[in-house]
């Protein structure tokens, strides 16, 4: 299998799952510009080509607090049911198209009630675009599984509610649960009664954390706060000296604890130096169970795609990393262990079988 030649035809065929990636950051640029009008909100630029470069060089600052405030034109669009009915059923038709079989997405609904609709609503109205798409995509040869992560932000005060109605749609598409938001300054551990509730409901949830801070950020989401994963992680190789294994290093290999890790975001917000240089080789090769994705793919300007080629070029990554990456993100999605070994023995590993 290694010797097979990767390029970005064989790569675009390869069926993918994504655990990271946030619906108000994968817009398609005309999509924004369209919605934008029709609620008479101002853009950087109308042209579609433009406004994608426009996302893509904002991020580039190197500085997460600025990353996150190139939002402020996608949230803008996701305030009616129309908008969010759209962008929801777009987001599950480009995975399709990028090979993927299956995607975790994830959104703050909190940043949806801008308009008339209320939380609930939101969720609602997103579960019901998603469920369209992924009718769409079955019906042309290309299915794929979403399942929904509701996030709260960290730095306001509605993540036990966001809390809750994870718990009260678990069996309406949403799987599990997650913190978001600038992390350096707002600890996990501040919303400890969200995260008990969600363990006393059974409710799975991962984390933002080792990204914009470093140790203490990990330690808090995996030790106080029980986190079944964590969004990125990036940081856990400053407990990493040799290649061995400090105690909280271990802890998380050890009990593969997942690690949502997306290369070309942590290069925009400067967590990463380059793709070649990127932990996620690193930690792969030490054991962790490392994940690969997209993070924000308007954004980040990046598909499945094109994270997996990046890899391969610059890293030197074969058919047989990719694979695995594929495979670690299905054994820890927030969906039934025989979902999971479906998609895996059925699916993912017929696939990679060149």
């Amino acid at each position: 299998m290694t010797a097979t030649r990767v390029d970005a035809d064989l790569i675009r065929r390869l069926p993918k799952a994504v655990l990271h990636d946030h619906l108000d950051g994968g817009l398609r640029p005309a999509t924004v510009v369209e919605l934008a009008a029709e609620v008479g909100h101002t853009l950087p630029t109308t042209d579609p080509d433009e406004l994608a470069a426009w996302y893509f060089e904002a991020a580039n600052s190197g500085d997460l607090v600025r990353y996150i405030a190139t939002f402020e034109h996608t949230l803008a669009v996701m305030q009616t049911r129309e908008g969010l009915l759209r962008t929801a059923e777009e987001y599950v038709l480009d995975l399709a198209a990028d090979g993927v079989v299956y995607g975790e997405v994830r959104y703050a609904p909190e940043l949806n009630t801008n308009g008339e609709l209320t939380m609930a609503e939101v969720v609602e109205t997103v579960q019901e675009g998603l469920a369209a798409g992924m009718a769409k995509a079955a019906a042309a040869g290309t299915p794929v599984r979403v399942g929904t992560l509701l996030c709260g932000m960290r730095m306001f005060d509605r993540v036990r509610e966001a809390a809750d109605l994870a718990v009260a749609f678990r069996d309406a598409g949403v799987v599990g649960f997650d913190i978001a938001g600038a992390e350096d300054g707002f600890p996990a551990a501040d919303h400890r009664d969200a995260f008990e509730h969600l363990r006393r409901e059974s409710v799975p949830f991962t984390i933002h954390a080792g990204e914009a801070h470093g140790l203490p950020s990990i330690h808090q989401a995996v030790q106080v706060c029980g986190a079944q994963r964590l969004g990125h992680g990036v940081r856990i190789t400053e407990d990493i000296v040799d290649g061995k294994l400090g105690r909280l290093a271990g802890w998380v290999r050890d009990r593969r604890i997942a690690l949502e890790m997306c290369p070309t975001s942590n290069l925009q917000t400067g967590a990463a130096t380059s793709i070649a240089e990127h932990p996620i080789t690193a930690l792969k090769d030490l054991g962790f169970r490392v994940t690969l994705n997209t993070d924000n793919r308007l954004v980040s300007g990046t598909t499945m795609t094109r994270e997996m080629s990046l890899l391969v070029e610059d890293a030197g990554w074969t058919v047989e990393d990719l694979r695995t990456v594929t495979v670690n993100a299905l054994k820890s999605a927030f969906i039934p262990f025989d979902e999971r070994r479906a998609l895996i023995e059925d699916v993912v590993l017929p696939g990679y079988a060149l």
